[in-house]
């Protein structure tokens, strides 16, 4: 986000500015909420504030679409992760 606000520095007003700012500031914000669902839902809509910044730098649509996907691939496979580590931690209470 931060190299879209470059970008768009030199072409676009101080309002397209501004609400690049506020969402790179929330990106970073977000990034220790991660732990709670609650940093996931906020991060779900930051991913989609992402895509629609394309309306000021095109290149974020693709950008965007691409983090997006990571933020997705991410989920899923935390998810995967999580039921594995919950598998585990149950077959040892069972054999302790």
């Amino acid at each position: 986000m931060g190299f879209a606000l470059l970008l768009a520095k030199d072409q676009h007003s101080a309002t397209a500015l501004w609400i690049g700012g506020v969402i790179a500031l929330f990106c970073l914000l977000t990034a220790g909420m991660m732990k709670s669902m609650r940093g996931w839902y906020i991060g779900s809509i930051l991913q989609i504030a992402l895509i629609a910044y394309g309306v000021v730098i095109p290149l974020m649509y693709f950008m965007g679409a691409l983090f997006a996907g990571l933020w997705i691939a991410a989920f899923l496979i935390g998810r995967k992760g999580e039921a594995i580590r919950a598998s585990l931690i149950a077959a040892a209470n069972e054999e302790a």
